[in-house]
This record gives structure tokens, sequence and C-alpha cells, in this order.
């Protein structure tokens, strides 16, 4: 399956994005509202500059304290940012999302951000694409 069906498939809410200027509260906050796990940083909405995740705000949080807080997200933001286009396919992406350890991906097209996928939308995906192969085998066993 391509990443472009994944996008198709999701409830689009566009891609969350948050400039390097924001705090790492204000951040935190727009993450426990939208119930997300990271959040992408951009200053125009539309070029990603990093990502800042859960995992990065507590990891901060547990060498620093909560003076972390107040700082900039561009100051824990992970700047090696791995991205994807529409066209790759879903089983490249998880093996890269696993071997790397993150799980959210912004997709772009000619340096533009066109979506985010996360390792539980390509997992789901791959989830539904089995189910759709078993019944379709199973038919065809059966004599349907």
């Amino acid at each position: 399956m391509q990443v472009q069906q994944i996008l198709k498939d999701k409830a689009d809410d566009g891609v969350v994005t948050v400039t390097p200027a924001t705090t790492v509260a204000d951040a935190a906050k727009m993450l426990a509202e939208r119930r997300i796990g990271g959040v992408v940083i951009s200053e125009d909405g539309q070029t990603p500059l990093g990502i800042l995740s859960e995992r990065d705000i507590v990891r901060r949080l547990a060498t620093d304290g909560a003076a972390v807080l107040t700082t900039p997200v561009e100051s824990l933001m992970t700047t090696d940012l791995k991205t994807c286009t529409s066209a790759d396919d879903s089983d490249v992406i998880l093996a890269r999302m696993t071997e790397g350890r993150f799980r959210h991906m912004p997709v772009v097209e000619e340096g533009v951000m066109v979506g985010i996928i996360t390792i539980g939308d390509v997992v789901a995906a791959q989830i539904a694409e089995l189910a759709m192969e078993k019944d379709a085998l199973q038919g065809m066993i059966m004599g349907y």
C-alpha cells in the first residue's frame, strides 16, 4: 500500500504545526488538547524544520526540570527529519520508522508538506489490507 492511500483513508485535520519560537508548554498543551503525539515545527506551515514529540518533552523534563517548559520548541525539536513521499510504500516506511525508533513522518512533495503519517496509521492500514486479503482468499476457497 502506498502512503497516498493511507493519507486518503485518514481523517484529515491537516498537519498540526507550531513555529520554532513556540514554548514547550504551549506545544505540550496543543498535543494534549488534540490527543496527538507529535507536532511539526515550521515557520510557514508548509516547510518542516523539525518535529517535537511527547518523548522529546519527557526526556528534557527528566534532565532539566520544569524550566524546560518556558524554552522554545526549537531547542528540543528533532532536526534530522525523516520524510517520505505519497508514492512511497508502507512496508518501506514501517521499516524506516521501526529502525529509526520514531513514530511520526511528514509526507513531503516538492519541498511542501502535504500530510503526516504515524506508525499507528501504517500498522492500521496494513491490518486492513491483510483482512481484505484474508476475506478474498476465504471467498476463493469457499467458492464465493
